[in-house]
């Protein structure tokens, strides 16, 4: 969304130099919306940090990360003060982008595909933030790292953090998809098995009951 502030009724200027600026303005806004906000343009304001007792190997549905994050002292005071917003995603290493167009990485955030899984949203704040975050079961098998993304007012991205590098290979952590099979349904399965053979066998000997004082007639 673009906000624009003119004197539009001011008789210090002519109509054709408002109209000017009008038309400015209104293709300023239009190009912004159609190419959107790219990561390239954004600040790294954030600091983030992720951990997890059991390590770097988790498994979806089960282990969980806490996730910590705070405006970066090293920029000027008053940066941050259209911050209103901080959105954490989970996103796809580098090692896990590779030959994957699914998961790529475009500077235009609007096309990119690294962070497709929603973490968490929460109200700026400068620091003491943290999170705790269970991984969702539909998370696949993959290297991950988090970012944090910083919105203004309008929704806008103004700033980012994460918590591996630029090339997105340092503090990954790996996690691993839910197959399908958990050891429940294989004892379910077993014990339905073993009952349905059990079924079978008590209907045979009914069946054969019946037939004896038939065949004795």
């Amino acid at each position: 969304m673009c906000l624009t502030f003119i004197a539009y009724n001011s008789p210090n200027l002519s109509m054709d130099f408002q109209g000017f600026v009008v038309s400015y303005l209104v293709f300023s806004c239009f190009a912004a919306s159609c190419y959107g906000v790219t990561l390239s343009s954004l600040q790294k304001t954030l600091k983030v940090t992720v951990s997890s007792p059991i390590g770097h190997f988790l498994k979806a549905g089960e282990d969980g990360i806490t996730i910590k994050w705070e405006y970066n002292q090293t920029f000027p005071a008053g940066t941050d003060t259209n911050y209103k917003t901080v959105k954490l995603k989970l996103c796809y290493g580098w090692p896990s982008q590779i030959d994957r167009p699914w998961r790529k990485t475009v500077d235009n955030l609007k096309k990119d595909k690294t962070c497709q899984h929603m973490i968490a949203a929460r109200p700026y704040i400068p620091s003491n933030n943290s999170v705790v975050w269970t991984i969702e079961r539909e998370v696949p098998s993959a290297n991950f790292f988090v970012r944090a993304y910083v919105f203004d007012g309008q929704g806008v991205e103004v700033g980012y953090g994460q918590n591996t590098d630029a090339s997105k290979h340092s503090d990954l952590f790996t996690i691993q998809a839910i197959t399908g099979r958990h050891a429940s349904i294989d004892a379910a399965s077993v014990c339905f098995s073993v009952f349905s053979l059990f079924s079978l066998a008590v209907f045979f000997y009914i069946e054969k009951g019946k037939a004896t004082p038939s065949q004795q007639r």
